[in-house]
């Protein structure tokens, strides 16, 4: 009774290791505020293969015609919505590619499948939804319309069809990306949504007529049907798409169109009954059963309404009989009565998802994609301000240091004496011992280089799989020009590409700064190694010098000393500071992003950052700045003070050299501690990048995989496209190779000694007498040769032999061989041949070949 739209058909794929990996490299394991690596794998593990499991039960489920069917597709559905904005499924990151067939297909072996196959989340969602409404037409279809229940759901169903097949129409060409198939071609769209409204609006009025309402609503409800299914007929023959649709379509929507029409009228008839028109009854009643009749021609099988149609004679004849005899009132033209009205109780219904009432998101622990964006880029401004202002503080370090060591301060004050080790010295001294000393910076300085060639290594391979792709692609390309249909490769690894060259500049930044630390560890080597030994050999090393112990009563000593310990004071609040920087808690910014984008649909990641961050460390900044400028303060009083005390000291010379080497291990301390962090952060920096630049080469392997997957299946299609192809029609077969046809054609071409010896008498089956031989303008006959021998004899007769006598007795002319027997030919009894052969001119010279004409050639 109801026309049901078939579902689109798909293939399974594995949903479960590509989102894994980007979990895992996106979200580093733990997916909500605070997670660490690791953190959820199980339930990432878990929702996953639920995920899996909910889209291959959407496939297998979807053939069976119930309600419990499209509760698996609108879960599906919902999960599918739902982690759209989690994982961006699309070409050129998450490359799940999803291929779907046309649902219309009539497959054939010439004409192959109609599908494809795209790799996008909204693709996927498109066809989904396609198959939702389909099946809801299909269910719609199976119900009970016997029923007033059955009536219900299937008008029910029929407007959600006609609705989602309506939001479908105007998204299709930017979801889809590319040629969609002909099934979501927005003109198909609208054809089915109008189609379905249809059918909605057929239930209500069955209905309607079922509950014997009012004539006058029934009629309404009728001619609004015929309006619909009228729409429906007019999208439904647009030349485009006529032939997508399945055969019995149009006539059963043309029957409907007609039925419904004549449906209406006959109910206004009763309506003109009551209000006593007798020549409107009479006229309707007449004009609905030439619908009717119309309807049943149109829709042949499909037609359904004959109780209708029983009606509409019985009462045609009973009243056309009641107005003879009793009211003879004037009959009315049909385009002259008033028209029907219309009451369009089936509605478009909006698509209002989620679907499923027990929707719950499988993954509602991982944050959404465009939350976690933020969160990186806000983690990103915040460490650009930690490294800043740690950055002022370490430099404010090394000037601080770099002005003791050239006024050799704290040693100076603390080598007084001149002939013991200073106890600042011998505290550096043991502090590197205890760090290893010379000979672990060395180690790691050595370990570097590997660690750097591992990272080159990996980088490399990953850019020469991406570049045998490409050019594999773009061979491919050229060699099919436009049947080779996929997405260049160009424009799907645009954003590995830029991936790929900001790790190839950070390797490159990274060799720049090894080789500064590597200049600096050459310069302070020799002070390394001599602090790395005990204090008695570092004591020995250094120059003696006379005593300067009345130097300790000058009041630049005391006030010296004092500033040194203000300058220690100001270190340790460094170190303060620097650890308030890097523990800053910026926790709540993970909520504020989710709020934004659940109000505004997307995040003013740039506005909530710098407002947040503004908050979190202005306090920061300026206790950086104010301890800078009480170390500037302490400098200028260090300076003023240690001028003093030099000019005291610079009267025993014997002292220089001594506070020149104490200067040179001061030093090489403090490159020590310098490069000993700077080593182990490169050290870390090269592991930490080795595992990114191998989960980047996963990525690169995984995509080049994908890549060649999909590049087999082209090739498959291209290669069964290619074998469906007709070939060309054989050119004409020349007429001398036609066999005894050709004689008929070309007598022309047979030899000579042919029409020479044709033997007239009983020829075999199917062999025909030829006309008599033409010549060509100009053309000699040719001459015999001097010995011939006959050869086998064609399907001819003799032109000479005159066919109304016995034939004459032949003598062949002197000099020729006799004609030899045909063994081919059965036997027959030699006929009289003529005493005299025909005369016949024959050329001066025998040309070297028998001329050649073309087969088309016809005798004159």
């Amino acid at each position: 009774m109801y026309v049901a739209v078939p579902l689109k058909k798909t293939w399974e794929v594995d949903l479960v290791k590509p989102l894994r990996s980007f979990i895992a490299e996106t979200y580093g394991g733990g997916s909500g505020p605070g997670s660490s690596p690791g953190d959820g794998d199980d339930d990432h593990s878990a929702a996953l293969t639920e995920f899996n499991r909910l889209r291959n039960n959407a496939i297998a489920k979807s053939v069976d015609k119930h309600d419990s069917a499209l509760e698996v597709l609108y879960r599906y559905y919902d999960q599918l919505a739902a982690v759209e904005g989690k994982f961006p499924i699309s070409e050129n990151q998450i490359r799940i590619s999803f291929k779907w067939q046309d649902a219309f297909d009539k497959e054939s072996l010439f004409s192959g499948k109609r599908t494809l196959a795209i790799a996008s989340s909204s693709y996927e969602r498109v066809c989904l939804l396609f198959n939702i409404a389909a099946l809801q037409s299909q269910v719609g279809q199976s119900q009970n319309l016997t029923s007033d229940d059955g009536l219900k759901t299937a008008a029910k169903l029929f407007q959600l069809s006609s609705g989602i097949y309506a939001h479908l129409q105007p998204i299709v060409l930017s979801s889809v990306q590319a040629d969609p198939t002909p099934d979501l071609h927005p003109d198909t769209l609208s054809a089915l949504s109008a189609l379905m409204l249809a059918q909605g609006q057929d239930c209500f009025a069955r209905k309607a007529m079922n509950d014997k309402m009012k004539p006058a609503v029934v009629a309404k409800l009728s001619y609004q049907c015929s309006e619909f299914y009228a729409e429906s007929l007019k999208l439904l023959q647009l030349e485009t798409l006529k032939s997508l649709w399945p055969k019995d379509w149009i006539t059963s929507v043309a029957g409907k169109q007609a039925a419904f029409h004549g449906i209406a009228e006959y109910y206004q008839s009763l309506v003109s009954k009551e209000a006593k028109d007798f020549g409107e009854e009479i006229a309707r009643l007449r004009h609905s059963k030439d619908l009717l009749g119309a309807a049943e021609t149109k829709g042949g099988t499909t037609f359904s309404f004959q109780d209708v149609q029983k009606k509409v004679a019985r009462g045609l004849q009973e009243a056309e009989k009641d107005n003879d005899l009793i009211y003879h009132s004037r009959i009315p033209e049909i385009s002259a009565l008033p028209s029907i009205g219309k009451a369009a109780v089936a509605k478009t219904l909006p698509f209002t998802p989620p679907l499923s009432s027990q929707f719950k998101d499988l993954f509602e622990k991982v944050v959404p994609l465009a939350v976690h964006q933020a969160m990186t880029s806000f983690g990103n401004r915040k460490s650009e301000i930690v490294n800043m202002e740690i950055g002022r503080l370490r430099e404010a370090t090394q000037l601080l240091n770099s002005i003791l060591v050239s006024l050799n301060l704290p040693a100076a004050l603390e080598d007084l004496s001149g002939t013991q080790l200073p106890k600042s010295v011998r505290e550096k001294s043991a502090k590197m011992r205890e760090m290893g000393g010379y000979d672990s910076i060395a180690r790691l300085m050595n370990d570097l280089p590997s660690l750097l060639q591992r990272n080159k290594e990996i980088l490399d391979e990953s850019e020469k799989l991406l570049d045998e792709e490409a050019q594999s692609d773009e061979q491919l390309r050229n060699q099919f020009k436009e049947r080779w249909t996929r997405t260049p490769s160009k424009q799907l690894t645009e954003p590995i590409r830029s991936e790929l060259t900001k790790y190839r500049t950070i390797i490159e930044n990274a060799i720049r700064a090894d080789g500064v630390v590597r200049e600096k560890f050459n310069v302070h080597r020799e002070g390394m190694e001599l602090l790395s030994k005990p204090d008695s050999e570092i004591e020995q090393a250094l120059p003696s010098t006379g005593a300067t112990g009345s130097l300790e009563n000058l009041p630049a000593v005391g006030e010296l000393r004092n500033l040194m310990r203000e300058v220690g004071n100001i270190k340790q609040e460094r170190d303060e500071l620097e650890t308030q920087l890097k523990d800053a808690d910026c926790n709540d910014m993970t909520v504020k992003f989710m709020m934004a984008l659940s109000r505004d649909g997307a995040i003013n990641e740039d506005a909530l950052s710098a407002e947040q961050l503004d908050v979190i460390f202005s306090p920061l900044r300026e206790n950086v700045s104010a301890n800078i400028r009480r170390q500037e303060g302490a400098l200028e009083k260090i300076q003023s003070v240690n001028l003093e005390f030099s000019e005291a000291k610079a009267k025993d010379q014997s002292g220089v050299s001594r506070d020149e080497k104490l200067k040179s291990l001061a030093s090489a301390y403090d490159i020590f501690m310098e490069l000993k962090g700077n080593v182990e952060e490169g050290t870390t920096f090269y592991n930490n990048l080795t595992q990114l630049l191998v989960k980047f080469q996963c990525k690169v392997s995984d995509f080049c995989f994908a890549r060649r997957t999909e590049k087999d299946e082209l090739m498959k299609d291209l290669s069964a496209s290619i074998a469906r192809q007709s070939t060309p029609p054989h050119p004409a077969t020349p007429a001398y190779q036609q066999g005894p046809a050709a004689a008929q054609r070309t007598p022309a071409m047979a030899p000579a000694s042919q029409a020479a010896y044709n033997p007239p008498g009983n020829y075999p089956t199917g062999i025909h007498p030829p006309p008599n031989p033409a010549m060509m303008p100009g053309q000699q006959p040719a001459p015999y040769p001097t010995a011939y021998n006959t050869m086998p004899m064609p399907a001819a007769y003799n032109p000479y032999m005159n066919w109304g006598a016995s034939p004459p007795q032949y003598q062949p002319p002197t000099g020729y061989g006799q004609p030899q027997a045909r063994p081919q030919y059965p036997p027959y009894q030699p006929p009289q041949y003529p005493q005299q052969y025909p005369p016949q001119q024959y050329p001066q010279q025998y040309p070297p070949q028998y001329p050649q004409y073309p087969g088309s050639y016809q005798p004159r």
